[in-house]
C-alpha cells in the first residue's frame, strides 16, 4: 500500500538526508586520525542511518531528533571519530522546535546540548570549549526553529486571508450576478409592461368596436400590432446588449466585453416618440425640455427614459388621465426629469402607484446616486420626479 502524501517525506528533505549520508562517509573514509577507532562497516551504516532519518523530519520531527541523537551519541561511544554527524542532530532539532509543543523544545534543546557536550568530549576538545559549543549551537538551532515557526505560522494566516477573500470574492460574484439578474428583470419590466398595456387596450377597443365601427377597430388593431413588433425590437435591443455587441462586419468575433454601443440604448432624445407612442391610446404627452441640452451618460440616458416610460404607462394603466407633462431641466451639476399628470378617474394614489414599478424606478436613481419622489400633486393628479447629480466623472464627451 503506498505511502499517504502527509507521510511521504519531501524531495528536499531526501536530497539534504542523501547528501549528510554521503558527506559524513566521505569524511570518515579520508580522514582517519589516532587514536579512535578505524571507520568501518558499523561506522558506515550509522552514518547513512543518522543522515537519512532527517528524510522525515517534517512528518515525525521530535522522533527523528531522538533517532539522530541517539545514532550519533551510539557512534561516538563506539569509538569512531567526530565527524560530519555532528550537525545532523542540530537539523533535526531545527524541525523539532518549529513544529513541536514547548515541552517538546525544551526537551530538544537539553537533548541537543548534551550530544554535543558528548561529541566535544570525545573529540578531546577544551572543556571552555565543549561548553560554548554545547550552548552555542542548540541556541541558533533553536533561533533558526523559532524563526521557522513563526513564518509558518504567518503563511498560514495569509493562507486563510486567501481563502476568506476567495470566498468574499466568490460571494460578491453571486451578488453581482443576482443584481444583474434584478437589473434584467427591471429591463423586461420596463420594456413589456408599456407595450403589453397598450396592447391589450387596443384590443380590447378593437373588439368593442368591430360590430359598429370596423375602420376604427381596424386602426385600434394596427396600433396593437405596431405596440407588439416595438415590444419585440426593444426585447431585441435588451438582448444584444446582455449579451454580446456586434460592432461591424469585421469578420472578428464579437467581444463581450467591448463597450456598449450608444444607439442600443434608449435616451431622452427618445421620450418625444416614447410620447407619440402613448396618443394611441388617447392620452396626450406634452415633453418640455429646459436648460442647456447635451449628451449625458448612456446609463443616465437610460434611467430618465426608463423612468419616464414607466411613470407614463402607470398614467395609462392607474390614473385614468387623458393628458400627461414631461418636463426634463438640464442644470449644470443636475438632471431633473418631472412626469406629471391630472389626474382622472382613478385614484392617483391606487396600489399600482406604489407597486414594483416605483421600486424599480428609485433602484435605477440610486444606481446613480440620484433619488425619485413620487405622489400626489395638491391640486389633483399625481408626479413622479427624478434628480441625478452629474458629475464629471458621469458626463460623457
Amino acid at each position: 500500500m503506498p505511502a499517504s502524501p502527509a507521510r511521504r517525506p519531501r524531495p528536499a528533505n531526501v536530497a539534504l538526508a542523501a547528501c549528510f549520508a554521503v558527506a559524513g562517509c566521505l569524511a570518515g573514509a579520508f580522514y582517519r586520525p589516532e587514536p579512535w577507532r578505524a571507520f568501518d562497516l558499523w561506522a558506515y551504516l550509522l552514518t547513512v542511518l543518522i543522515a537519512l532519518a532527517l528524510a522525515w523530519r517534517d512528518t515525525w520531527p521530535f522522533g527523528v531528533l531522538l533517532t539522530t541523537v541517539a545514532g550519533f551519541a551510539g557512534y561516538l561511544v563506539l569509538g569512531y571519530q567526530p565527524s560530519l554527524n555532528f550537525w545532523v542532530p542540530a537539523v533535526a532539532f531545527v524541525s523539532a522546535a518549529a513544529r513541536e509543543r514547548p515541552a517538546r523544545t525544551g526537551c530538544g534543546v537539553v537533548l541537543l546540548a548534551a550530544v554535543v557536550a558528548l561529541s566535544g568530549a570525545y573529540g578531546r576538545l577544551p572543556w571552555p570549549v565543549v561548553a560554548v559549543q554545547a550552548v552555542l549551537v542548540p541556541g541558533v538551532a533553536l533561533a533558526i526553529g523559532l524563526t521557522q515557526r513563526r513564518l509558518a505560522a504567518r503563511n498560514a494566516e495569509l493562507r486563510r486571508l486567501t481563502a476568506l477573500l476567495d470566498q468574499q470574492q466568490r460571494q460578491e460574484a453571486r451578488r453581482a450576478v443576482l443584481d444583474e439578474r434584478f437589473r434584467i428583470a427591471r429591463e423586461l419590466h420596463d420594456t413589456i409592461s408599456q407595450h403589453m398595456t397598450i396592447i391589450t387596450l387596443q384590443t380590447g377597443l378593437a373588439e368593442y368596436l368591430l360590430p359598429s365601427d370596423p375602420s376604427a377597430a381596424h386602426q385600434a388593431l394596427s396600433a396593437a400590432a405596431t405596440a407588439g413588433r416595438e415590444a419585440l425590437d426593444e426585447l431585441r435591443r435588451l438582448l444584444v446588449v446582455l449579451r454580446t455587441y456586434d460592432l461591424g462586419d469585421t469578420g472578428e468575433p464579437e467581444d463581450p466585453a467591448a463597450p456598449v454601443p450608444d444607439d442600443l440604448l434608449a435616451g431622452i432624445d427618445r421620450i418625444p416618440v416614447l410620447a407619440e407612442r402613448l396618443e394611441a391610446v388617447g392620452v396626450r404627452v406634452e415633453v418640455r425640455h429646459a436648460g442647456e441640452r447635451r449628451p449625458l451618460h448612456p446609463g443616465i440616458e437610460l434611467c430618465a427614459y426608463r423612468v419616464v416610460q414607466e411613470a407614463l404607462t402607470n398614467v395609462v394603466k392607474h390614473s385614468g388621465a387623458r393628458a400627461a407633462v414631461v418636463s426634463v431641466l438640464y442644470q449644470s451639476e443636475l438632471l431633473v426629469v418631472t412626469i406629471s399628470d391630472q389626474g382622472g378617474s382613478l385614484s392617483a394614489t391606487s396600489s399600482g402607484r406604489t407597486g414594483h414599478g416605483l421600486i424599480g424606478m428609485r433602484e435605477r436613481a440610486r444606481i446613480w446616486h440620484g433619488s425619485l419622489t413620487a405622489g400626489a400633486r395638491p391640486g389633483g393628479g399625481f408626479q413622479v420626479q427624478l434628480r441625478i447629480p452629474l458629475g464629471r466623472d458621469r458626463a460623457s464627451g
